[in-house]
């Protein structure tokens, strides 16, 4: 069987509510139909991975399904995980007299905005780095909008801030190593420097996730909303800022399309979804727009998720 072409990252998000979930439940189940070995990542704190598939899944990687499997990420056990790797990488290099100071700036720096996006940017790249190994398309369930965008956008912004860091110890290593013409051991320091090895290492990182994230080849970003106002004025913002960073747009799914015939009591609905739905054409004429039908119970197991894959199987 000849696979059909695929991006091996896709992101899913939207304003809250409005069926990100179930979309990128579907497209991930949609895909390992198709023999692809899928993950299926949930980011969002309000997790409803397990809810949407209708079976346990947790914070570690378990299979739920022939060639897919499923992981539900909580944002404050990875941003503790990753205070703790920085506090033991910095005791370990920096003068025993300000280790209780460094402590302390860890502490801040936890309970600090952007913590958790941090961390959980981190998750993010330990996934990609396992493409092909054993997964061979990763499918991201997002928090809603507002967080999405901080997350995605955190390559840009933190690798300039990495920059201008490495470039402050280069001109401090340069004025110690004047010191070292006359000490050998800090010369012998000098020769490895551990902290600038740290800062090259999570600059690597992130230049990886941002040529991942800037490939459509490899990657796309899915906007989930209703046929309602200001799903579309939220959406319509946050596709400028992607595109501003470079991050290629899929595609639109408008979900909960109520269809002709769905009775009188819907008709006046229907008809103004209409209007929407022409505006949402219009507004993102640039962009596939896919439109999923509001069904008439909600959608919970996989013989549900059924019921759309085939709506999601060409993103």
């Amino acid at each position: 069987m000849t696979r059909p072409a695929y991006r091996p990252f896709s992101f899913f998000g939207g304003k809250g509510g409005t069926g990100k979930t179930t979309c990128a439940a579907a497209r991930a189940l949609a895909l390992s139909e198709e023999g692809i070995k899928t993950l299926v990542v949930s980011t969002d704190p309000a997790h409803s991975l397990a809810d949407a598939f209708d079976l346990s899944i947790g914070e570690e990687i378990g299979q739920i399904a022939p060639n897919l499997w499923a992981i539900e990420i909580d944002a404050e056990t990875e941003a503790q995980k990753y205070m703790k790797g920085i506090q033991e990488k910095m005791l370990h290099i920096v003068s025993p007299v300000i280790v209780d100071e460094i402590k302390r700036q860890i502490e801040i720096a936890y309970s600090s905005p952007g913590a958790e996006e941090a961390a959980i940017f981190d998750k993010f790249i330990e996934l990609m780095e396992q493409l092909n190994s054993p997964y061979e398309a990763i499918v991201f369930d997002t928090a809603p909008t507002g967080h999405t965008l901080r997350l995605l956008t955190l390559p840009e912004i933190l690798g300039a801030w990495l920059d201008h860091l490495l470039e402050k110890r280069a001109r401090a290593v340069e004025l110690m190593s004047m010191v070292a013409k006359y000490d050998r051991e800090v010369r012998q320091k000098l020769e490895s420097d551990p902290i600038t090895d740290i800062l090259g290492k999570r600059k690597a990182k992130f230049e990886t996730a941002r040529r991942i994230l800037t490939d459509p080849a490899l990657c796309a970003f899915y906007f989930v909303l209703n046929a309602e106002k200001l799903p579309i004025l939220e959406t319509e913002r946050a596709v400028r800022l992607l595109t501003k960073y470079g991050i290629p747009i899929g595609g639109i799914l408008v979900n909960r399309v109520i269809p002709e015939g769905a009775g009188d009591f819907l008709e006046k609905h229907r008809l103004a979804q209409q209007g929407y739905l022409r505006q949402i054409r219009e507004t993102f004429a640039s962009l596939p727009v896919t439109e999923i039908p509001f069904l008439e119970t909600d959608i919970r197991g996989i013989n549900e998720l059924d019921k759309i894959t085939g709506l999601l199987k060409n993103l």
